[in-house]
């Protein structure tokens, strides 16, 4: 049902509801005036028939009284009418006439009780007032009836009942009632008339407004209003029009630009204005992690607001984070909620494992059974790889332990893809950066740390190191006759050698120990926690395999030999350039013991005021 047509139904009611209140109250009225008028007219004529009878009493013409009760019960509308005497009068005066007896009970009730009774009787064609008023004996009115009876004051001497036919009073009252409700039904098709003649076209402009709007939720805004009216709501119509073609205008492009988000956005409302909202919401967001990572100092501090995201916006439970570098395809793991690999250790020692990173595309353990055979999960998982840059690439893991829960997680996957399209350039920035600071801090040919490394270094770990109760033994490592290969076969004969030991310490060294070349054929090596015959061990291995290299320069093979100092902290100093400091002594020492040997510091090997 339209607008016009609930205005049309609800004035209708409401006239209707008018015309029902209005001539049930005229009938009532009518009924009542009718009722109120006979029972009048029966009261006067009890009057006048008890002043007829004491006439005729006082007259001594008691017996012809029936005479003058007939001609009063031939007034108009009195259908019949009776009288009837008390006890008291029958003891006094007789019984009367025969029809001067009680006929019913109301007169036997009037009689004993002395009060008023009316009873209406309505059938189909006929209706009927009965009415019954009783003569009260008084000695104050006139003419005082205690001076002719043997009563008392307030005695009921008789009855007077009357019928009075009021058939004529409810047929007048009905025709009343049907000319009322004529005219009301013509007055009720006059106003309907006139309220669908000046509403409808408001009616019809509001149902365009309601039209254009509900499509306009759509986003489209190229309803047209239309109307025929002259007045104000011409004015709306125009104003409305104009508003929706700026509108079509405005959010077309902005539309349009969005899209470009909305594919990559978790958007599941239908409604363009609400799904814009939801992306700019989206873009401001990530524009905030942007502008807070671009003041990060490495990838570390990214990577950890990263996971913050993931935890605390996305309500990630169970994840993890990889870094693949690349050139060697190593994965490494930078984050994981818990101790629970995703995959098997084969995927973080080669990269081309991880089915993410190989196919670079999103495995969803949904898709098929078993998809990933290198995942250990025995739930729903999905991996999701990253691309970086040529070098760096990253994985994300997550799993769930049903299908419903991990597919409710995939629908956040292009909102995080936008906090990692937002990261990536950061990310590469500071990767380069890393690189540009490693290279500061390795030395050229050989790519070993360098001498400013172990200064940042040692600065950062001395304290540490002595909180922790953390050892290093200290290996200072030197060339025998090293500037002769320089002098003898040229500099390039002469890296070599320096390559060649570099090459050799990294393969004899674990990846917690530090191999640095800390002058031009001086190099040393921190082992990290471990003994005094341990740290021998490692130096002497290292000359022995050194000495066994055969160099061949031109014609010539040439063998070259190590001399190694060993210093240990923090059991003999406190400081670590003490120590070096120490094994350097140690490497002085064996240089003039005859070179080619693994030297102990000793305490002797110093002067007290040397430090």
């Amino acid at each position: 049902m339209n607008t016009n047509r609930k205005i049309l139904f609800i004035v209708t009611l409401m006239l209707m509801g008018l015309a029902v209140a209005t001539i049930t109250n005229v009938a009532l009225n009518f009924r009542e005036y009718g009722y109120n008028n006979a029972i009048e007219k029966s009261k006067m004529t009890a009057e006048i028939v008890r002043d007829g009878l004491t006439a005729h009493m006082v007259n001594g013409i008691m017996d012809k009284r029936e005479f003058f009760l007939s001609n009063i019960a031939n007034i108009k509308d009195v259908q019949s009418l009776w009288i009837v005497r008390s006890n008291k009068v029958v003891e006094q005066h007789g019984e009367g006439l025969d029809n001067e007896r009680p006929r019913d009970a109301i007169d036997r009730k009037v009689l004993k009780e002395g009060v008023i009774v009316r009873e209406i009787r309505e059938d189909a064609k006929n209706a009927v007032l009965r009415v019954t008023i009783p003569y009260i004996a008084t000695a104050y009115g006139n003419p005082n009836c205690l001076s002719c009876h043997n009563a008392k004051e307030g005695d009921v001497l008789g009855a007077i009942s009357m019928e009075f036919n009021i058939n004529d009073i409810r047929q007048t009252g009905a025709m009343t009632i049907a000319k009322i409700f004529a005219i009301n039904v013509i007055f009720i098709i006059i106003a309907l008339w006139v309220t669908n003649h000046y509403f409808k076209p408001y009616m019809k402009l509001f149902e365009n407004l309601q039209h254009g709007i509900k499509r306009a939720r759509t986003g489209d805004f190229s309803f047209r209003f239309t109307t025929s009216l002259k007045d104000a709501g011409s004015e709306v119509a125009e104003q409305m029009n104009t508003l929706f073609q700026k509108m079509e205008e405005t959010f077309g492009g902005i539309k349009q630009n969005l899209n470009t988000f909305a594919s990559r956005s978790n958007i599941s409302c239908s409604d363009p204005l609400s799904s814009a909202t939801i992306i700019i919401q989206e873009l401001s967001d990530v524009y905030k992690f942007k502008k807070t990572i671009e003041l990060d100092g490495d990838k570390e501090t990214i990577y950890g607001r990263f996971i913050y995201i993931l935890k605390e916006k996305f309500d990630f439970s169970h994840f993890a984070l990889y870094e693949v570098d690349k050139n060697t395809k190593e994965r490494k793991l930078i984050y994981i909620t818990d101790h629970k690999s995703f995959c098997l250790p084969i995927a973080d020692q080669n990269s081309m494992e991880c089915r993410a990173y190989r196919t670079a595309s999103d495995v969803y353990s949904t898709d098929f059974p078993n998809l990933c055979s290198n995942c250990a999960e025995d739930k729903e998982y999905s991996c999701i790889p990253f691309n970086i840059n040529d070098d760096l690439s990253l994985v994300l893991s997550y799993s769930a332990k049903d299908k419903k829960t991990i597919e409710a997680m995939n629908l956040f996957l292009p909102s995080i893809k936008n906090y990692f399209e937002a990261a990536k350039a950061v990310i590469e920035s500071r990767t380069l950066m890393d690189k540009l600071r490693d290279s500061s801090l390795r030395d050229g040919a050989t790519r070993l740390y360098n001498r400013r490394f172990l200064e940042e270094f040692i600065d950062k770990s001395s304290e540490q190191a002595l909180r922790s109760n953390i050892s290093y033994a200290i290996l200072m490592i030197d060339i025998d006759y090293f500037k002769m290969v320089n002098d003898t076969y040229g500099h390039d004969s002469g890296d070599k050698v320096i390559k060649h030991l570099a090459d050799l310490l990294q393969e004899n060294i674990r990846k917690a120990d530090l191999a640095i070349r800390y002058g031009g054929e001086e190099f040393l090596v921190l082992l990290y926690n471990t003994t005094p015959e341990g740290a021998t061990q490692v130096a002497e291995k290292i000359r022995m395999r050194f000495s066994e290299k055969k160099f061949q320069f031109g014609n010539d093979t040439v063998v070259k030999t190590l001399s190694i100092g060993v210093a240990h902290f923090p059991s003999q100093a406190d400081s670590i350039w003490k120590v070096i400091k120490y094994a350097d002594l140690a490497l002085y020492e064996g240089k003039h013991s005859g070179r080619n040997r693994v030297i102990e510091f000793e305490s002797s090997m110093h002067s007290g005021d040397q430090f």
